[in-house]
């Protein structure tokens, strides 16, 4: 599956432990980032992680336009919700593709372990029939 990881200043360091309780899962699947994200990420975990721009940068756009093409199969957005982001209608953009194109999406850690655990169980291998990558010969 392909998996989307990313976080806001703030919520780095929950997407680090995030990431490192579930490396046992993650390993198994294909991870975007946005840029320093991905490089945390990868150096406290170790997983590889294909890197785009920072959010503000364009980086959430890059991973939208994965979504809008249905190759993303889930997103894990740590938002801080108490801090304005200058990238805000590229954050809400995001969001709103993962709802048009019904892509599972955590916004918080609770939901992130949920979804996460899902993924290790098997409960998302639906997207494997949706997503375009998967029906290629």
């Amino acid at each position: 599956m392909n998996v989307a990881l990313i976080a806001h200043d703030k919520k780095k360091n929950d997407m680090i432990n995030l990431t490192y309780a579930y490396q046992h899962i993650l390993k198994e699947h294909k991870l975007f980032a946005t840029g320093t994200t991905g490089q945390m990420i990868h150096d406290e975990t170790g997983l590889d992680v294909i890197r785009f721009k920072s959010g503000p940068l364009g980086g959430d756009q890059q991973i939208g336009a994965l979504v809008a093409a249905n190759e993303i199969d889930l997103v894990v957005f740590l938002r801080d919700p108490l801090t304005a982001q200058p990238h805000e209608p590229d954050v809400s953009a995001l969001l709103r593709l993962c709802d048009v194109h019904n892509i599972p999406l955590a916004t918080n850690v609770a939901s992130g372990e949920v979804l996460l655990r899902a993924l290790g169980r098997g409960d998302l291998n639906w997207r494997k029939v949706v997503n375009p990558a998967y029906n290629k010969e």
